[in-house]
């Protein structure tokens, strides 16, 4: 004899067989077989298998949320650090304000440079952030330089009230691994790093920030295997040119890295004299209708958009704007 549940059973299944719902009779069959489980995918089968998107932005847009990390456009600080409010002077300097402006303004991702205040003393208490090289006798950061760990936990404090936006940082480093992770550690950024395996897929901005990693981290100096969080800049990624001497020499191709990768960054600044960044180009070399139809041209040429547009003077123009019209655009035409 049949039990009142079998019974029940016995006559639904009979009703969506006579309806011809036979996926639903083989569902149901499954379930009550033990086979599967009765979760909201199997039982809701004719809803749609979309996400949704959730209800705060993700880097101030809802429609960034479920993209991939490569398929954002990022605004760029080129030497985010080497500002006039940071005491470093023209020619040393390449913006006028320093992190909180920028971050204000919606900068979200960063170059920075990593050296020992002084030439010989090598210890985790002296790498400050200041540019140059390091192989004309003394050390880059004669000429100004920033605590490392100060500006770095500046960042991570922002980061702290804003945990919906996803920040990048890519790292010139002329420091030794160690202290330079310990930089990271003193700052608390390190817990926030996110590690991608190369040549897999992004994960979306959703996801890194569900994670609780929200914070990127490439650098110059070639692969760590032993330091997976810091990703190699030209395995992982590729450039274009930068600091050319016009805007019409301006060109999307292939500088450094591996252009097989999907991140890549279209470097937008102008050399002056001694080819050093140009003070006096900023308004034309970040003018936003510029900005936007150079990134479309290497949207076009590449087949996805600039994962970064990094620029110098980020205080002239208007590279945020440009990055937002980028990323509202379903393609470049």
């Amino acid at each position: 004899m049949y039990t009142t549940d079998a019974l029940m059973l016995s006559c639904m299944l009979a009703t969506y067989m006579r309806k011809g719902l036979l996926a639903v009779v083989v569902t149901f069959i499954m379930i009550f077989s033990g086979c599967l489980a009765p979760t909201v995918d199997t039982l809701s089968m004719n809803q749609s298998q979309e996400p949704e998107l959730p209800s705060e932005p993700c880097n101030g847009l809802l429609i960034l949320c479920l993209r991939t990390y490569d398929n954002v456009t990022f605004p760029e600080t080129h030497n985010a650090f080497s500002t006039h409010q940071d005491g470093i002077y023209y020619p040393a300097s390449n913006h006028q304000t320093g992190l909180d402006a920028q971050w204000n303004a919606g900068m979200r991702a960063f170059m920075i440079d990593t050296h020992y205040e002084n030439l010989g003393d090598e210890r985790v208490e002296t790498v400050r952030l200041c540019h140059g090289d390091d192989d004309r006798g003394f050390s880059p950061c004669t000429y100004g330089n920033v605590d490392s760990v100060n500006w770095l936990t500046n960042l991570r404090d922002k980061m702290e009230q804003n945990p919906r936006d996803i920040v990048t940082l890519l790292v010139e480093n002329y420091v030794q691994v160690e202290h330079l992770k310990a930089v990271f550690e003193l700052s608390q950024l390190y817990e926030k790093a996110f590690i991608h395996e190369a040549n897999s897929t992004w994960p979306t901005l959703q996801e890194l920030i569900e994670q609780n990693t929200t914070l990127v981290i490439f650098w110059e100096q070639g692969g760590d295997d032993s330091h997976p969080w810091i990703h190699d800049f030209l395995t992982h990624s590729w450039t274009t040119n930068y600091a050319e001497e016009n805007t019409e020499d301006m060109n999307c191709d292939l500088l450094r890295g591996d252009i097989e990768q999907e991140v890549y960054h279209m470097n937008n600044w102008l050399r002056g004299p001694l080819g050093l960044s140009d003070p006096l180009r900023g308004d034309e070399a970040n003018d936003v209708d510029f900005l936007i139809e150079r990134a479309k041209e290497c949207w076009q040429q590449h087949g996805k958009r600039p994962t970064f547009i990094a620029v110098d003077w980020w205080e002239d123009g208007d590279v945020v704007a440009a990055a937002k019209a980028i990323n509202e655009l379903e393609d470049w035409q």
